[in-house]
């Protein structure tokens, strides 16, 4: 009995291999912790272009930053979610400033205390002029959730340009992921400072990695 071919993945934008070059060779340049955040008044000063990265906890963020730069504990992961309650800075061979967002959507603390905390973000987020995009990770396995959708909106009011960036990938069958895949691309076009084009990676086979990469050199500083 003859199998059914299996679907394709989703098309994404040709990359050059020029551009995954470039973005190969910029994150493979030390890559340091320069400051961490945990109020509006103790942001670093602005200079390099800033690509901060957020989602929820547990989304896979801190092991997505690590595939990006090749190292296994510059973003640590935590086994209590919600634990990071900073925004981590890493500048990246001089270049560009990658920005580690605490998780989202999972807090043991008071309610002043999370309202408190995302005014903080608010304010970074509309107060950094040389914040150049967000990478909005998605858990591929369950879509967005309403705590997603108040991000996006946030993000929206800020003007930052975000591109949603779907994790776990390696855990989908590919009609899943064609399927998640669809459904994400169609919500995004009703959120103005959103990026067109979604993104699918997983940090444990590095699917989508160099493309990431790719797309994140084209923001740095030549």
């Amino acid at each position: 009995m003859a199998t059914k071919p299996l679907p394709p993945l989703p098309a994404l934008t040709p990359i050059s291999p020029e551009a995954l070059e470039q973005g190969r060779l910029l994150f493979a340049k030390e890559c340091e912790f320069k400051w961490g955040a945990s109020a509006k008044d103790n942001l670093p000063p602005q200079g390099l272009p800033e690509v901060a990265f957020a989602g929820r906890s547990n989304v896979g963020k801190s092991s997505l930053v690590n595939a990006l730069t090749g190292r296994k504990t510059l973003a640590r992961t935590s086994h209590t979610p919600g634990r990071t309650q900073q925004l981590n800075f890493f500048d990246l061979g001089d270049r560009l400033s990658l920005v580690d967002m605490p998780g989202y959507g999972y807090a043991k603390e008071s309610k002043d205390k999370v309202e408190a905390w995302n005014e903080f973000v608010r304010a970074y987020l509309k107060g950094r002029v040389t914040l150049r995009r967000c990478c909005l990770l998605i858990d591929s396995r369950h879509g967005f959730k309403p705590i997603d959708m108040e991000v996006m909106g946030m993000l929206d009011n800020a003007a930052v340009v975000y591109q949603v960036v779907l994790t776990k990938t390696d855990k989908l069958t590919r009609l899943a992921l064609n399927h998640v895949h669809a459904a994400t691309q169609a919500a995004i076009k009703k959120h103005p400072a959103a990026h067109p084009e979604v993104l699918f990676t997983s940090s444990e086979t590095g699917q989508g990695v160099p493309e990431l990469r790719a797309s994140l050199a084209a923001l740095a500083n030549p």
